[in-house]
């Protein structure tokens, strides 16, 4: 059997490859030939040639939108979602190839315009790291949505920028606007409509649940920030999101700073010091550029979070004076907040004629907000907390092996507790900020851990595969790919549906890697890249012993949970499956 698998998720590029891997997969396991097109809402990844089609006995197609099919008329094809393409591949593809028909042509009727009677929806999705949770809701999200039978349109903020744009016309169009966000993102375009607010894990965990809650529970945004719902449930963690705010802004200057220092170590530890060499230039550009720029751009975005755009210019401010001080990322995250509530309290409170309100956002605010921040941090924040983080850094760079194993085996222990809820990013956002005091051994354990449970997921259905469905086993491989990436929501699938074995077989694991991170002495200089950073001198010391602890942790994980699982078989699957045979 020739077989064309075309995948098509325009707000998950993650979903569309993983879908063409697992289909791929499936396919060579039953003996048929493949050739893969993966489509990107920007680009199409192997496109078909004119002779793949000519040659193709059977075309699979798996999307979430529309997609131009004219190119497949009179062949046999099959359209399908991923979540119907996923529970069981072989099974879908075997049945693909029976109930497959020539296509027509015409119009891609699966997706045509909604009636208007139809619930109209428009969302956006935002996480702190912008690679998994925000693709990974937005399908959930759209997935609900078919069920439910609303039409809804899903813009993506994630790590390369907004993706599937929503325009004037769909947001004018829609009953109710959510923002399923972990991070502060512009409302400035949903002044007026109906907004409900959640976290990405919300809608990733409870898609159908969100969206009806949405229509019910939504309230009007009467301007840019201000709040969205009656009940403001969000304003609990309000702190919190600020918090995530700044750091996902701050992220993609500390992997490109610290990178930029790991290469100048190519030249030798010391090679830098040479002035007019490229280590000495990969150093300024990375250490004495890019490092610098790290706290005032985490000040800058909480305060941005806080007040929008008139707190940036002050928190930055802010920023830059906390690392000036030796305040670090402590006084930066301090700076940020300052900054922002004093921004919000001039923008509220103070009132000014109608004829001079328009200097308020050049002139007002950016003075009183700056001069309360510098003078604050000056006079009352800076002498302490820079002594403070400097006793931090001195602890650190001091501490015991015994003290240095808990530290890890706390982190360890905490990037595993959520999968990538507020515990994790709490972990992760205090090893992050470290980053700017040149503590890095924090960063590896913490990077580490957090590949633990899927990877353990992944090793657990390798060891025990009787006891997992075949869609658990799938999901299995491609937990593993996600847990070398660091995405340890690649996991969330199996905690799901086993919170009470899951969850504490992922915490022994990563509290073991952490710990054994700290005990190898591991110091890490990038806050993300999984494995791939491996590939790059000098960024991790220690890679062998790194591996290690990432094995060791994966291995406890995959065989506490391949020991405490319960057989999928037991009650139903056994009659279903091969004759009853296990």
């Amino acid at each position: 059997m020739n077989l064309l698998i075309v995948t098509a998720c325009p707000n998950g590029m993650v979903t569309s490859v993983l879908t063409s891997r697992l289909l791929e997969a499936a396919a060579h396991r039953l003996g048929w030939s493949t050739r893969v097109e993966v489509h990107d809402p920007q680009a199409i990844g192997s496109p078909l040639s004119e002779r793949d089609i000519a040659e193709a006995e059977l075309v699979v197609v798996v999307k979430t939108g529309p997609l131009a099919l004219d190119r497949f008329v009179g062949k046999r094809l099959v359209q399908s979602t991923p979540a119907q393409a996923l529970r069981d591949p072989e099974a879908f593809l075997r049945e693909a190839q029976q109930t497959a028909e020539p296509y027509a042509g015409a119009v891609d009727a699966p997706v045509a315009t909604a009636p208007a009677d139809k619930p109209r929806l428009v969302a956006v999705t935002a996480c702190p790291t912008g690679v998994a949770h925000t693709f990974m809701a937005a399908e959930a999200l759209q997935q609900a949505a078919i069920k439910l039978g609303y039409d809804l349109k899903v813009e993506t903020r994630g790590s390369v920028g907004a993706r599937n744009q929503l325009d004037a016309q769909a947001i004018a169009e829609a009953d109710a606007v959510l923002l399923a966000t972990d991070i502060e993102v512009d409302v400035t375009p949903f002044a007026g409509k109906r907004v409900y607010r959640c976290g990405t894990g919300v809608a990733l965990k409870q898609p159908e649940a969100t969206l009806k809650r949405t229509l019910e529970e939504a309230a009007v945004l009467a301007g840019a920030g201000a709040p969205a719902n009656s009940e403001r449930k969000p304003e609990k963690t309000g702190v919190y999101k600020h918090l995530l705010t700044g750091v996902s802004y701050m992220l993609p200057m500390v992997v490109a700073g610290g990178l930029l220092i790991a290469l100048s170590f190519v030249f030798g530890i010391e090679a830098f010091k040479e002035e007019g060499t490229l280590a000495a230039a990969l150093m300024t550009i990375g250490g004495e550029t890019a490092f610098k720029l790290m706290v005032p751009l985490l000040a800058g975005y909480i305060a941005y979070s806080i007040a929008d755009r008139p707190g940036l210019a002050p928190g930055m401010i802010g920023g830059l004076l906390a690392g000036t001080l030796g305040a670090g990322f402590i006084g930066g995250i301090i700076a940020g907040f300052l900054a922002g509530f004093s921004a919000l309290a001039v923008v509220r409170w103070v009132k000014l004629p109608a004829s001079v309100e328009s200097l308020k956002p050049i002139l007002i605010i950016p003075l009183l907000a700056s001069l309360f921040t510098g003078l604050v941090m000056i006079y009352v924040v800076g002498a302490p907390v820079a002594q403070m983080l400097a006793g931090l850094t001195t602890f650190l760079d001091n501490m015991g092996t015994s003290n240095a194993i808990l530290l890890g085996l706390l982190l360890g222990a905490m990037m595993c507790i959520d999968l990538g809820g507020p515990v994790n990013k709490a972990a992760y956002a205090f090893s992050v900020g470290l980053l700017a005091s040149q503590s890095y051994a924090p960063m590896a354990a913490t990077m580490a851990a957090g590949m633990v449970p899927p990877i353990g997921m992944g090793i657990a259905s390798l060891l025990a595969r009787r006891k997992f469905a075949q869609s658990e086993r799938e999901a299995g491989k491609a937990a593993l790919v996600l847990g070398c990436c660091v995405i340890s929501e690649g996991a969330i699938p199996f905690a799901a549906k086993d919170p009470l074995r899951v969850i504490p077989a992922s915490i022994a694991g990563g509290a073991l890697t952490g710990a054994l991170s700290m005990a190898f002495g591991a110091k890490l200089l990038a806050p993300h890249g999984g494995l791939f950073v491996l590939l790059i001198p000098n960024a991790i010391n220690h890679a062998l012993l790194y591996l290690l602890a990432i094995v060791a942790g994966s291995l406890l994980t995959g065989v506490i949970y391949a020991v405490i699982k319960r057989s999928e078989a037991d009650p139903l699957a056994v009659g279903a499956a091969q004759g009853g045979s296990v």
